[in-house]
This record gives structure tokens, C-alpha cells and sequence, in this order.
């Protein structure tokens, strides 16, 4: 794939966006919960939100503010490369949720530029509920600088692909899972649902939401290291590695690394990784 040598908007480093309100419903989560088959009961009946609903509230905001540093020539040569989540308190229904966003970096790489915003989710008295850093990857782009941060490292150790996995999870995609995801988390790009678009795109079809695919891995992590209370998960990291489309099945192999932590990897079953450099904590 050719370069393309376009400025990156470096005035917009560090510059936070407005605040967005968002209010919290219980309906609003357990819609969420059932478009990624989570059946955790306090996220099925709406009692808490499953981790990745974080994303939800926060989502009208962290893309605006990743389109003021990517050229707009090149915003769709973007795609979602990294998601870290700090959670510092579940998200309960009754809640209204203040997020702003920050741009904090962009990076050249060998192949593209990648760009992290980081947004911060708050009670509107400034009590923290969660961190979140979302990383694009601008393929095929080139930047002469790289101006302040990129995200935390979160690399996988090869070493671990040698060793038994402590636990592995099956799951499924459902044949309409990029349609109820779209619907209860907001994000409605026609890649996910329109088959002649995402063809268009160089795609093999529709695709699974990189974030749908991240709320089935916080299920695998939950079931493994903390189902009696899901609130323990403290942070859930990934790098988006390949596509997955509806009806594949998927396994995550998990490995605990010292107390509290967890690294994991998701692949197709008898295929390629989908979800690399994945890390779990749990509070104890």
C-alpha cells in the first residue's frame, strides 16, 4: 500500500472536547447485555452495566474528537486499533453520565499513523467511573513527528503462547449480532450492516463490531477469574488484530500472570487471532 504524507492536527493535542451528558437507563443496559449474550444476571436484569457498556456513553464524543487530529481525507483509511478501560465503579441505571474526550498523541508507524483520544466518564460532581483510551490505526499514512503520548503498553509475551492456557471460553456470534449491536450501543457504520458496503470496502461481508467482539472477551475474562462478582475487573485492554463476521465461532485462552492479572488472546476457532495483547485486572 502507497504513503500518503498529510499533517496531522497537532494543535488539537491536549485540547478537551465539551462534556456530553448521557443518562442511564435500566433498559438501556439490558439491551446492551442481550446484544452481546451476556447472561451475567446483574447485567441481564440491568442491575449494572457490563464493563464494555462504557463505551456507550461515551462514544458521541471519542469520535469527534479523534476526526479533529486524522486529516479528513484519510478518516476512512481508520480503523479502531486499541480499546483500554480503567474502571473505577460500575455504571448503575439512574445515572447521569458527563464524558469529555482528549486527544493525547499521535504516533508514526512503519505502516500508518496511529491516534489515541482518551476519555473520561464522571459523575457530574467529578467522580470518576471510567477511564477509556481508543486508538485508530490510519493506514497507509505518514507523519514526519510523533507528538505526545500513545497508549499504555499492554504487549502480550509470546513466551505464554508456549504454555497450557489456564482457561479457555467458546462463544458464537449470532447471525443478527452487528444488528442488535448497532442498535444498543449507537453505532450504526454500514460495514457492520450492509453486506454490498462492506464488500466495497475490501471486507469479505459484514462484520462484527471490534467492540461486540471486546464485550465477549470481558465475558470470558469474567467467567474465569471473577463470575461471583463482575465489578472486581478493573481494566480490560486489547489490540484488534482480524475481522470476525456474524456466525463464527470464537475462543479466548486466558493465562494468569501474577495476582490480580490476566492475559489473554482471542482467535478463530481453528483460525487466526482476532483480539491480541489482551489484559485483565481484577481487584482482590
Amino acid at each position: 500500500m502507497s504513503t500518503t504524507e498529510t499533517q496531522f492536527n497537532a494543535d488539537a493535542i491536549g485540547v478537551p472536547s465539551d462534556p456530553v451528558e448521557f443518562e442511564v437507563t435500566r433498559e438501556r443496559i439490558v439491551q446492551y447485555a442481550e446484544a452481546t449474550n451476556d447472561t451475567l444476571t446483574p447485567h441481564a436484569e440491568g442491575i449494572y452495566a457490563p464493563p464494555v457498556f462504557a463505551v456507550v456513553p461515551a462514544f458521541e464524543v471519542l469520535a469527534p474528537t479523534m476526526a479533529e487530529v486524522i486529516p479528513p481525507e484519510l478518516l476512512m483509511m481508520g480503523v479502531h486499533g486499541e480499546q483500554d478501560f480503567r474502571f473505577h465503579r460500575p455504571i448503575e441505571p439512574g445515572m447521569t453520565l458527563v464524558t469529555r474526550a482528549t486527544p493525547i498523541g499521535f504516533a508514526a508507524r512503519s505502516s500508518g499513523v496511529t491516534v489515541t483520544v482518551r476519555g473520561q466518564t464522571t459523575l457530574p460532581d467529578g467522580t470518576p467511573i471510567v477511564d477509556q483510551d481508543m486508538t485508530s490505526f490510519v493506514r497507509g499514512a505518514t507523519s514526519a513527528t510523533s507528538v505526545g503520548e500513545t497508549a499504555a503498553d499492554h504487549a502480550f509475551d509470546e513466551a505464554l503462547r508456549r504454555t497450557e492456557p489456564d482457561a479457555t471460553v467458546v462463544q458464537q456470534f449470532d447471525a443478527d449480532q452487528t444488528y442488535r449491536y448497532a442498535e444498543a450501543s449507537g453505532d450504526p457504520m454500514p460495514i457492520h450492516l450492509d453486506e454490498d458496503v462492506a464488500k466495497a470496502m475490501g471486507l469479505p461481508g459484514i462484520i462484527i463490531h471490534g467492540l461486540c467482539t471486546m464485550a465477549f472477551c470481558s465475558r470470558a475474562v469474567i467467567e474465569t477469574a471473577c463470575p461471583e462478582n463482575p465489578t472486581r475487573l478493573r481494566r480490560l485492554a486489547v489490540r484488534f488484530s482480524k475481522v470476525v463476521q456474524p456466525e463464527q465461532e470464537i475462543i479466548t485462552s486466558l493465562w494468569r500472570t501474577g495476582p490480580g492479572e490476566l492475559r489473554f488472546e482471542t482467535s478463530l476457532v481453528g483460525g487466526a487471532p482476532v483480539i491480541k495483547d489482551g489484559l485483565a485486572e481484577i481487584a482482590g
